[in-house]
């Protein structure tokens, strides 16, 4: 679909319903961010009644200016040694079976904040066993032990999201590199662990890729590893945001999970309101088939 007003399928309500407001006020208690507020989420108000959220570590202000992102970009502050702690707290409150651990850029850091990633994995399990742990990590640019010190802690889930096709890098993503994540995921799919780690990765459409080039992405994707997958379409947080190049429909995500299964991927989420955590459990969970929204 050809640029113009945003679709009826992409129009969401403002989050509002109690389960959301009370895990609100329950994030801002134990001073947590999640990055389904920062990036202005969609799927808020469904994830969090339903119990689900993406927490975000190492703070709210990223190192990096991506052209897609509302997260807003600075000098961070030192990590907090409390919060892992806190973290993990907050999840045995909640009753968690699955949580998700994200983060901002920390390219300030010496080790990019693989560390809080670790101290935030063992705290959780110290705190709740059983919980199943996936990272949404950031590349870790010019510091080659920080993937090694995460994937040593063992999560079940390794996410790095590879975002757009590589032409569109330079405008898109211009301090990373296609390349180096794809060998990012390609080092955790081949990392030695007591258990598997699953490896994820995650697309946005809309920014003015073609669908022969989404295609030759997901094959990279899983050439490299890669059996878990989000495909969503972008949302253009502001003006002085990436513009969107068009809004894909339904149908157009329908095919494009047929083309994913088929090259192999074992669980995809892909529909036009899909972010990198919705449906985190589900695409965890080997039993289950594979689902399109």
């Amino acid at each position: 679909m050809a640029m113009g007003g945003k679709p009826v399928w992409l129009k969401v309500r403002p989050p509002a319903s109690p389960e959301f407001l009370a895990l609100q006020r329950r994030f801002r208690q134990h001073r947590l961010h999640t990055v389904c507020e920062e990036a202005l989420c969609p799927n808020r108000d469904r994830c969090w009644s339903d119990g689900e959220a993406a927490f975000m570590i190492l703070g709210t202000i990223c190192t990096r200016r991506c052209a897609f992102c509302n997260v807003q970009t600075g000098r961070p502050r030192p990590p907090d040694d409390d919060e892992p702690q806190r973290l993990a707290d907050t999840v045995r409150e909640l009753g968690l079976r699955h949580v998700v651990v994200t983060s901002v850029d920390r390219d300030d850091l010496p080790d990019g904040g693989a560390g809080q990633f670790v101290a935030s994995i063992q705290a959780i399990r110290a705190t709740t066993p059983g919980v199943t742990i996936e990272v949404l990590i950031p590349d870790f640019r010019d510091k080659p032990m920080a993937l090694d010190a995460v994937l040593a802690a063992a999560p079940e889930v390794l996410n790095h999201n590879i975002e757009t096709v590589p032409r569109l890098y330079p405008t898109v993503r211009p301090a990373a590199n296609y390349h180096y994540s794809l060998r990012l995921l390609q080092q955790a799919a081949a990392h030695p662990s007591p258990r598997p780690i699953m490896v994820k990765s995650g697309l946005m459409v809309g920014l003015g890729e073609s669908w022969d080039e989404l295609l030759a992405v997901l094959h990279d994707l899983h050439r490299v590893g890669v059996t878990r997958l989000t495909i969503g379409q972008y949302l253009r947080p502001s003006p002085q945001h990436h513009p969107v190049d068009r809004y894909w429909p339904p149908e157009w995500f329908d095919q494009l999970h047929d083309q994913a299964i088929k090259m192999g991927f074992q669980r995809a989420a892909i529909h036009p309101l899909v972010r990198s955590s919705l449906q985190a459990q589900q695409l965890l969970d080997p039993s289950a088939a594979p689902q399109s929204e």
